[in-house]
C-alpha cells in the first residue's frame, strides 16, 4: 500500500497537465492581445516619430547647390550646426525663457490647485472649470487674441493707460517680448497643470489631514509639510513637460513676428530658425541638421532635470 502510494505521488495526473497546457495556452492568447491592443501606438509611434527622425538625419549628410545638385557632404551640415552663432543665441533665449517660465508656471497651478483643494470656496465646478478654459483655446487663437490686447494704441492695455491719462508701454518691443510671451504660455497652460495637480490632491487621504489638524498644524503648514511632498511625482512630470514645451517654443513668437518684426528675428527660436531654413531658404539639409542637434540639446537638458526631479520626489 506504501509502495503503492509512492508510485502514484511520482506520477502526474493527465488532468493537471491538461490545465497547464490550457493555462499555458491562455496566457499566450493575452499575449497577443495585448499586443493588437498596442499596435496602433506602435505604427503611429513608427510612422510618426521613428521614420521622421530617420529621414531628418538622412537628408543631414547632404547638401544641395544650385550647380551640381545634390551631393553626399558628410557630417560638415551637423559641425556647422554646433557652431552657428544663429542657433545657439536662440537656444539662449529659449534656455532663459525655459528658466523662468516654466516653474512660474509650476508655482502659480500648484498655488490655483491648493486653493481649490482647502475646501474653503463653494461651488468649486466653477472657479475650476474658469481656470481650465483656457486651455481650450488654441495656441494660435490666444496669440492673436493678446496681440490685441496687448495693442499700445487700440489695444486693451493702451486704453487702459489711456483711461488713467498715461501712456501704456510697448509690450511688445524687444525689452518686453519674452515676458508677453510668458503670459500667453502661462495664460494657456495653468489650467491644465492645475487639473493634474488637483487629482493628484485628491488622492490624498483626509485622515492624515485631520491628525494634522489635531496636532495643531496650519493650512499653511498642511500644504507644505502634506500636500506638496505627496504629489512630487506630478510636480517632476509638469516641469519636464513645462521644459520639453519651452524648448520647442513656434507658435507664439512665429505669429507675434508680423506684429513685431524688429523685436522678434526669424532665427528667435530654434524651430523658429529651422522653420526659416527649410521653408524660406529652401535648404532643408541644414534645416535637418539644425532640428536633430536642437533635439539632441534638449534631450540631454530634459535628461538632467529629470535625473534631478527624480532624486527629489524619491527623497521622503
Amino acid at each position: 500500500m506504501a509502495h503503492s502510494a509512492t508510485v502514484d505521488a511520482g506520477k502526474v495526473h493527465p488532468a493537471r497537465t491538461n490545465r497547464r497546457k490550457k493555462d499555458r495556452g491562455r496566457k499566450e492568447k493575452w499575449e497577443w492581445s495585448g499586443l493588437a491592443f498596442s499596435a496602433p501606438y506602435v505604427v503611429m509611434f513608427l510612422f510618426g516619430t521613428i521614420l521622421p527622425l530617420l529621414y531628418a538625419l538622412y537628408l543631414g549628410f547632404f547638401q544641395t547647390k544650385m550647380i551640381g545638385g545634390e551631393s553626399f557632404a558628410g557630417f560638415s551640415n551637423y559641425i556647422q550646426a554646433f557652431t552657428d552663432p544663429l542657433f545657439w543665441a536662440g537656444f539662449k533665449r529659449v534656455s532663459l525663457y525655459a528658466v523662468i517660465q516654466a516653474p512660474l508656471l509650476v508655482i502659480l497651478a500648484l498655488c490655483a490647485a491648493l486653493i481649490l483643494d482647502s475646501g474653503r470656496i463653494k461651488h468649486i465646478a466653477v472657479p475650476r472649470i474658469l481656470v481650465f478654459l483656457p486651455y481650450a483655446v488654441p495656441s494660435v487663437v490666444a496669440a492673436l487674441m493678446w496681440s490685441y490686447i496687448y495693442g499700445q494704441d487700440y489695444g486693451l492695455v493702451g486704453q487702459v493707460f489711456k483711461l488713467f491719462g498715461g501712456k501704456s508701454p510697448d509690450l511688445l518691443s524687444s525689452k518686453f517680448i519674452m515676458f508677453a510671451i510668458m503670459n500667453i504660455v502661462i495664460w494657456g497652460f495653468m489650467g491644465y497643470n492645475m487639473l493634474i495637480y488637483y487629482s493628484s490632491l485628491r488622492t490624498i487621504p483626509d485622515e492624515l489631514y485631520e491628525a494634522a489638524r489635531l496636532d495643531g498644524a496650519s493650512e499653511f503648514r498642511i500644504a507644505w509639510s502634506i500636500k506638496i511632498p505627496a504629489i512630487k511625482g506630478s510636480v517632476v512630470m509638469t516641469l519636464v513637460f513645462c521644459l520639453i514645451g519651452a524648448f520647442q517654443l513656434f507658435n507664439e513668437p512665429n505669429l507675434l513676428q508680423s506684429i513685431a518684426p524688429d523685436a522678434i528675428p526669424s532665427s528667435y527660436t530654434p524651430n523658429m530658425y529651422t522653420y526659416t531654413l527649410a521653408f524660406k531658404g529652401q535648404n532643408m539639409n541644414y534645416a535637418a541638421a539644425v532640428s536633430l542637434v536642437a533635439g539632441l540639446v534638449t534631450m540631454v537638458v530634459i535628461g538632467i532635470v529629470k535625473f534631478i526631479g527624480d532624486k527629489w520626489s524619491d527623497n521622503d
